[in-house]
Parts: C-alpha cells; structure tokens; sequence
C-alpha cells in the first residue's frame, strides 16, 4: 500500500494519528500540523514514513513534543524501520526520531511528488480546510530563518466564511464567483432541451406534436 498525504492543515482538537500508519509506504509531504495531544504521526508493523517539507508547531506539554511515536514497539524492534525527515521545520521545542538505513533508495515507493520547501507551508495549505474554504484569522509569528503568519483564531483549521448559500465557493473555494444570470438561464434552457429529446425518444410522435 501507497499513501501520499499532501496539503493538510492538521490542528486543534486533534490527539493523534495524523496519520497512524500500519505496513505500507506513507508520504508525509507539506502538511501544517499545528497542534497535537499525544503524537502527529504513529505507527507499527515496520512502515516507510518519508516526511518531507512539513511544518510540525508542538504543543505546550513538555511531554507531548516529539512528532514521531512507534506504537506498542519496542525500540529494539524498530531501530530498523525507515522513518526519515527531510527539509521539515520543527517549531516550539518540536523533534521527529528518525530510524532505519536512511538511504534514499529505501524511500522511492514513500516519494509521490516532488516535496516544496516547508517555508512555503503557509501558501500550500492556503486552500486547506471544509470545502476547500480558505484559512483565515491569520496572526504574525516568526523563528529562526522564516517569519510567516499561523491561523491562531481557528488553529489552523479552514474558517468559514459565514455565507452558506455559497455552494461554488464551498467546492471550487470561496474565491469562485456564481454563474451569471444569462449562463444560468441557457443552462436551465439546455437542460430542458435534453430532457424533451430523452422524453421524444421513449414516446414515439410526441416531439413533432409539440414543435407544431
């Protein structure tokens, strides 16, 4: 099994399993992970976890700082699983436990796409959130080598925009403007047509008696 998990936003409320991955070959690549509870990415049964140009923010607890967990395994047991990082920016006391050869070839099922550089994390998970609806109460943060903005009011998560009648926006974003007028009338009057010719074709006669 091949996993890419690409342009999240993962934030408040959530514990772990970000993911929690079993066996398999799981790409980790320009995510936001901004808060967790216990751990922001598990696993067991020897998987290949490539994470590449990821933001990782830890939370407050002083015990909850490490990205990484292997679950119900004994160190012993997974000093040999291929666990890397790669270009991650880890922030507020934040650090990922790699294992295994770190080898690149060992990685090449665990690499989809090619991975942008985590300072670009803000603009990559732009678009993340409930239908694609923008992230929005953004406040200023910086540390060393980057300076960006982070979504404190909703956690990273994506805000809504408070207009629920606006079903474009919810799946092409909330940048995209409705049909005008004169494109929807010739919709309407499209889908009419079809539905005539669909009606003629099952009911011989009735297309000509209606054009007369």
């Amino acid at each position: 099994m091949q996993v890419t998990i690409a342009f999240n936003v993962f934030g408040v409320g959530l514990v772990q399993r970000m993911p929690r991955c079993r066996r398999g070959y799981i790409h980790v690549v320009n995510n936001d992970f901004t808060s967790w509870q216990m751990y922001a990415i598990g696993g067991s049964g020897n998987p290949t976890i490539n994470s590449q140009g990821n933001r990782y923010s830890a939370p407050g607890d002083p015990s909850a700082k490490e990205v990484t967990k292997r679950v119900d395994t004994d160190e012993k047991d997974w000093t040999d699983w291929n666990w890397r990082t790669d270009g991650d920016i880890m922030v507020n006391g934040a650090y990922f436990v790699p294992s295994g050869a770190g080898v690149m070839t060992q990685y090449v099922k665990a690499s989809s796409v090619e991975p942008k550089s985590a300072t670009l994390v803000e603009q990559l998970t732009s678009n993340a959130g409930v239908f694609g609806e923008t992230r929005e109460e953004t406040g200023s943060y910086s540390y060393p080598g980057y300076t960006g903005t982070t979504n404190a009011g909703s956690g990273g998560r994506g805000g809504s925009s408070g207009n629920d009648g606006d079903f474009f926006g919810m799946i092409f974003g909330s940048g995209a403007p409705p049909l005008p007028p004169s494109r929807l009338i010739a919709s309407i009057f499209l889908s009419f047509l079809i539905i005539l010719f669909l009606h003629s074709t099952t009911h011989q006669g009735v297309l000509p008696l209606l054009l007369l």
